[in-house]
């Protein structure tokens, strides 16, 4: 082989080593957003602080309205839980599986209940990108073998499988106080240990600050790598229990509200925890939290109030789909920022995903860090949609349609009458046409329910 010339070899020889300079001097790949999701069970849209709750103090709930978004129109996409979650975790609209009712406790529910395999959850979608993923909390969506959270992507799992669960502290494995039915879901009870992973465990803490203790242990050992937990509390759905000393907090109240605010007090100092840890191991910052109610408060049940919202769970009116939903992520998010524009559960999927850097086809859900960010003025959707058994709703815009089993379509602005009172149907028929059709051909896409309630 011919030689190269001198000048040429020294030329190559400034070149490589420049090459190499510049590598080294590359900046480290950004570390990808930390992910959490904190759920409150039958929270109501009125219960916080920062959305004009007034009798229980919730400093720590507050503190992310005051630190990032305020949602004042956002929905779930069910007003009962299980569907809710469904939707969550997939980012797709609950309807398009057929996912549509809670399914009562493990040994009512259909065999084949659960989230089908088909539809990959978060965390399923965050690990192959390297995300440790964790759960702790209420699972609610499936009960058998290969149906569990530690089979659907969660690499660690503290919590319980059914709907609800009592919250004194279990003095033996699997041990639990009988949970009475919720009239406002027709959910039966059963036995519902606490597990880690699938193993039934002892718990010496009331529920609530167990759960929080459980996420900030997650917090601590997966500090050094991006995370992705999902923490969805049973507070403070039924049944109603606090201990003694948290409910002397409030002598100015009685009864089932007594303990109720014991119960949200409960739930407000455990966000607080998780929070904390956050801060703790330096990454507030670096952390995307979001905070939802699975759906509006069960007033007549628990005192779970809605506001000035018509109706509660299980109700397609606003009180049973408008909920508390708060998003934080200093630097990205515009602190004290109120959201006004409508938002669903389906597009915080999106968000998490996008957020984590990984790219999902076939989600009805629709990124909103653009919008929440600033980056864009475009609000993410016009439309929600509802159908659970013979309610549907619909909303665009301002309009919202609603239909009650074989009644007919009533109409209601929301900008002007948020208590849904008015029934503006025959006035604007048009619009309902309008609506009618938008709901049909959403409807369209959507699978029979494969379950009923039990």
């Amino acid at each position: 082989m011919a030689q190269l010339p001198l000048l040429t070899v020294l030329c190559l020889g400034v070149l490589t080593l420049t090459c190499r300079s510049q590598e080294a001097a590359a900046p480290a790949k950004p570390k990808p957003c930390n992910l959490l999701i904190l759920v409150a069970d039958d929270l109501g849209y009125g219960e916080l602080g920062c959305y004009g709750g007034k009798d229980v103090p919730t400093p720590h709930l507050d503190s992310l309205a005051r630190d990032g978004v305020r949602a004042t129109s956002g929905y779930v996409t069910c007003p009962v839980c299980a569907p809710t979650r469904a939707a969550l975790l997939t980012g797709r609209y609950q309807q398009r599986f057929g996912l549509e009712f809670n399914p009562g406790n493990a040994q009512r529910a259909p065999a084949d209940y659960g989230l089908p395999k088909d539809q990959p959850t978060l965390a399923e979608r965050l690990a192959p990108a390297g995300y440790a993923t964790g759960m702790v909390g209420k699972w609610h969506l499936g009960y058998r073998q290969g149906l569990r959270p530690s089979e659907r992507g969660f690499q660690e799992f503290f919590g319980f499988l059914a709907g609800a669960h009592a919250y004194r502290p279990a003095p033996r494995a699997g041990a639990s106080d009988p949970v009475p039915a919720d009239p406002a879901a027709g959910e039966p009870t059963g036995p519902n240990p606490i597990l880690r992973g699938t193993t039934a465990i002892a718990e010496p803490q009331w529920l609530t600050a167990a759960l929080a203790r459980e996420a900030a242990a997650f917090i601590e050992r997966h500090q050094k790598e991006p995370f992705f937990l999902y923490v969805p509390f049973n507070a403070v759905h039924a049944p109603l229990q606090a201990p003694a000393s948290r409910v002397a907090r409030f002598p100015n109240l009685e009864g089932k509200r007594r303990t109720f605010a014991g119960m949200l007090s409960g739930l407000d100092e455990a966000v607080g925890t998780i929070l904390d840890k956050l801060a703790a191991c330096g990454l507030a910052d670096a952390t995307l939290v979001v905070f939802l109610s699975d759906n509006g408060g069960p007033t007549p049940t628990t005192t779970s109030g809605n506001g000035p919202l018509r109706g509660f769970k299980a109700q397609v009116w606003e009180g049973g789909v408008r909920v508390p939903m708060l998003l934080r992520w200093p630097g990205r998010f515009t602190a004290g920022t109120v959201c006004d524009a409508p938002i669903a559960t389906i597009d915080l999927a999106a968000t998490m995903l996008a957020a984590g850097g990984v790219k999902a086809e076939g989600l009805d859900g629709r990124d909103l860090l653009p919008y929440l960010s600033g980056a864009s003025k475009e609000p993410p959707r016009d439309e929600v949609c509802w159908r659970y058994g013979r309610q549907r709703a619909i909303r665009q815009g301002k309009w919202k349609l609603v239909t009650i089993d074989d009644g007919p379509p009533q109409l209601f602005d929301l900008e002007q009458d948020l208590g849904e009172q008015r029934d503006l149907a025959v006035d604007e028929p048009d619009v309902v046409k309008k609506l009618l059709a938008a709901w049909q051909a959403w409807d369209a896409g959507n699978q029979p329910a494969r379950w009923t309630r039990r």
